[in-house]
């Protein structure tokens, strides 16, 4: 595709803007569907969402990484559901980038192909002739009803050697959707569990997870393509945080829409916007919104950058982009706590929008990757001159 034809990363935030009015529309219907409507995932198709990440000779965009926040964000002010869903797809498919040129092929042959994915190793894989067969389940497979493809992760465990975990690619077609997806938060997100039942999956389609975890990949043609020569778990961290910036948007124009219509109970203030209590409120929950979205671009622009000067990582800056990718995660949930407390006993209530972020914004923070007290270890253990205690670096 002509490099004219590709959009710029201000032309994609005005798409996702100008979809808010349908994402808002259809959020309630998201959660009690517990899955996006046919109709959201046709919209974010035709804007170009789930090609930011496939690479220019499918017709896809290669965006950066800083577009990807910047996308997600405007997306998650609308629905945090829709916004998740959305990075989600990203990082699998970025993932799908690193196999053999000829997987790809058969990939990215669907337009608008949408793949899922997990980095958790719940299955067993054992060899077979021309590649391995897989049984297990995978749990938090967000977007599932809507995707082609999942790349999954199994332990392998042969004759020679010692277990070790693989990644594959497989159709979702081969794959049984368990509808499980019954939760607080992140409703709309539909991440049931699927399963596999003595699974084929032949060889090409299989790598070894360390070798992908180290940087190792199997595509020539993605090889020195910037934004694919960079680690996974940093990118996976800077697709994910988008989404949480955009919920702390979210909050503020969900109070700003309620605090002029109402009072506080049992005071003389008419307005609550007149009220100095929230004046100090919603100016902590901003600087606790900027701080987050600085974390967020921070995180996002190390990896661009090393991406573009093909630089070694340090392990001081992979346990970083955790550790920015964690901090977003707390911000922005102090800054949705702090606007969801001063919203009143009439928050309560289903149809307004701040009990659905703040459930939202819960369910990220409890995401063992996003975790903040986790990275926050992860990268004072670093810092401290001591070795990771984890692969997922």
């Amino acid at each position: 595709m002509p490099t004219a034809d590709i959009p710029t990363r201000a032309q994609l935030v005005q798409r996702a803007t100008e979809l808010a009015p349908l994402l808002k529309k259809f959020a309630a219907q998201h959660e009690a569907d517990r899955r996006l409507a046919d109709e959201t995932v046709e919209a974010l198709a035709e804007a170009g969402f789930f090609k930011l990440r496939v690479p220019k000779r499918y017709g896809g965009y290669e965006a950066d990484t800083r577009t990807l926040v910047d996308v997600a964000a405007e997306l998650g002010r609308a629905d945090g559901a829709a916004a998740w869903v959305t990075s989600v797809y990203w990082i699998p498919t970025w993932m799908t980038c690193l196999f053999p040129d000829a997987v790809q092929d058969e990939v990215f042959a669907t337009p608008d192909v949408r793949i899922v994915g997990t980095l958790s190793p719940s299955a067993m894989a054992a060899p077979a002739d021309g590649g391995v067969v897989v049984n297990g389940k995978w749990s938090f497979v967000s977007g599932a009803h809507h995707a082609q493809w999942q790349e999954i992760v199994a332990v392998l465990v042969g004759p020679d050697g010692p277990p070790q975990p693989i990644m594959a690619l497989v159709p979702l077609s081969d794959l049984q959707i368990v509808d499980d997806w019954h939760t607080s938060g992140l409703r709309g997100t539909g991440s049931v569990s699927t399963v596999a039942q003595d699974l084929f999956i032949p060889q090409e389609r299989v790598l070894p997870l360390g070798a992908v975890l180290t940087g190792q990949y199997a595509s020539e043609l993605n090889r020195d393509v910037p934004i694919y020569r960079t680690p996974l778990l940093p990118v996976a961290s800077a697709s994910s945080v988008g989404t949480v910036v955009g919920l702390a948007r979210a909050a503020k124009d969900a109070f700003l829409e309620r605090v002029n219509e109402r009072g506080i109970t049992y005071t003389g203030y008419t307005k609550q916007s007149e009220a100095p209590l929230t004046h100090l409120q919603f100016a902590e929950a901003t600087l606790k919104g900027d701080q987050a979205e600085f974390h967020a671009h921070r995180l996002a622009s190390l990896v661009d950058a090393k991406g573009e000067s093909g630089a070694d990582w340090t392990l001081e800056e992979r346990a970083r982009a955790r550790a920015d990718m964690g901090a977003v995660c707390r911000l922005a949930k102090e800054a949705v706590d702090i606007l969801a407390g001063a919203s009143g006993g009439s928050s309560i209530y289903s149809d307004v929008a701040i009990q659905r972020i703040t459930r939202d914004i819960q369910a990220v923070n409890l995401h063992a990757l996003m975790n903040p007290d986790t990275n926050s270890e992860l990268y004072g253990r670093i810092l401290l001159g001591q070795e990771p205690n984890t692969l997922y670096i």
